[in-house]
């Protein structure tokens, strides 16, 4: 793990393309500002767990899965339209 002292106002950057940065500090509270680019999942660390989980139950779960619907036969085709025999539409 790399550790970093930054003051409010400072940056880093992560492979030139994550930016995170010290926007205020309030107690034993900081306040930080991440920019990435949006194919770049950013999230707390308690959401993104959770989301493993939800990820992990929803592969190993049987009751996902949904019902199969039954195959329905083909009618027969209506006959085709006759243009000559088109009424107008009133106006």
């Amino acid at each position: 793990m790399l550790i970093l002292s930054r003051k409010s106002g400072e940056s880093i950057v992560i492979d030139g393309r994550i930016h995170v940065k010290v926007v205020r500090v309030e107690g034993d509270v900081v306040k930080i500002g991440i920019q990435a680019p949006t194919d770049v999942p950013v999230h707390r660390q308690e959401v993104y767990e959770e989301i493993q989980r939800s990820n992990k139950q929803a592969i190993t779960s049987q009751s996902a899965l949904l019902p199969k619907l039954p195959l329905r036969k083909p009618g027969p085709k209506p006959p085709p339209t006759d243009p000559t025999k088109i009424k107008p539409l009133r106006t």
